[in-house]
């Protein structure tokens, strides 16, 4: 073997390497992009905290005026179903006969949010603003 076969030798050892150095960068690119694209992720939704209100006696002159949805879907008031668009028209001459009292909505569990806030937005065209929603037993 002559020196020039020995120098040879070398150069393809040097050659024959992987550098990992392109492939680690390409890793860590990848790594920051779902870190960054990871933390703008927010779930669709709204967090309701609703307060625990005390018990307090209503006087008669005070009493409110209640609103029960069914799970059919069905607006009770006075013991009676009333249409959706008879809503303000009820609320208002109930309101008329006692204007301290408040708009209490009780929705059934099973009831759709649209005749929730078809009925809120009756008391509120009734010119009645102290509205309440109560869970439904």
């Amino acid at each position: 073997m002559s020196k020039h076969d020995f120098s040879m030798g070398q150069q393809e050892d040097d050659g024959d390497e992987i550098n990992l150095t392109p492939m680690l960068d390409v890793v860590f690119i990848m790594l920051i992009f779902f870190i960054v694209t990871a933390s703008f992720v927010k779930e669709v939704g709204i967090d309701v905290n609703r307060p625990d209100a005390p018990v307090t006696e209503t006087k008669p002159e005070d009493a409110n005026i209640l609103i029960i949805i069914d799970a059919n879907d069905d607006i009770w008031i006075d013991r009676r179903i009333i249409d959706p668009r008879a809503v303000r028209a009820n609320i208002e001459r109930l309101h008329a006969e006692n204007p301290k009292g408040s708009v209490v909505i009780q929705p059934n569990k099973r009831s759709t949010n649209r005749m929730l806030v078809t009925v809120m937005d009756s008391s509120r065209s009734a010119d009645v603003y102290n509205i309440s929603i109560a869970d439904s037993k």
